[in-house]
């Protein structure tokens, strides 16, 4: 049975599966439509800037998550060893041990990143210096938190596209797993 769709925020998950499994420029209109069961005039009324406007839409609802979820904990939470701890098995749990792409990552790496680079560099930027900020409350220089969360954000954004390329989900665990290990061990 096709997800009814009756506003706006129910079509953002699905058109964002589509540009996860065929990128921007893979995402057609045929394919959108297929994958929300609505016709062009619907999406149109939604996303009266096309394609475009759907993409920039999917990727604020990626990064709203990714503020609620992990960025703000970092940055604000009382315990900033749980809010690291939290933000690992959140990533496991988002990218589905390894089996969703990232379509930050994704767009990042594609001919889409000039059309989207500020959101792109937001994203990362985000949760380098949210990721820093905890390690800092944990007694980390700021040259050495902000060093350890670029090496923990790439880690996990290497993990996604390993265990895609190998097909593989247990490298993803395993290198996240890793990662949580190299940064427990510097607090």
């Amino acid at each position: 049975m096709a997800k009814q769709v009756s506003e706006r925020a129910d079509v953002l998950p699905l058109l964002g599966e589509v540009f996860r499994e065929h990128g921007y420029e893979g995402a057609s209109l045929a394919r959108i439509t297929a994958a929300t069961g609505l016709g062009k005039g619907s999406l149109y009324h939604f996303f009266p800037g096309g394609k475009e406007e759907m993409a920039a839409a999917v990727l604020a609802e990626i990064d709203g998550w990714f503020e609620r979820e992990i960025y703000a904990p970092l940055r604000d939470g009382a315990d900033p060893a749980a809010a690291i701890d939290h933000m690992f098995a959140a990533c496991d749990a988002y990218f589905r041990s390894g089996r969703r792409v990232c379509l930050v990552g994704a767009f990042a790496l594609a001919d889409t990143r000039d059309r989207f680079a500020v959101a792109l560099r937001d994203y990362f930027a985000a949760w380098v210096a949210a990721l820093a900020a905890a390690l800092q409350r944990l007694g980390r220089t700021e040259i050495d938190a902000h060093a350890a969360a670029e090496a923990v954000v790439g880690a996990v954004q290497g993990a996604i596209v390993l265990a895609r390329a190998l097909g593989d989900t247990a490298v993803f665990t395993r290198l996240l797993g890793e990662a949580r290990a190299a940064v427990t061990a510097l607090v």
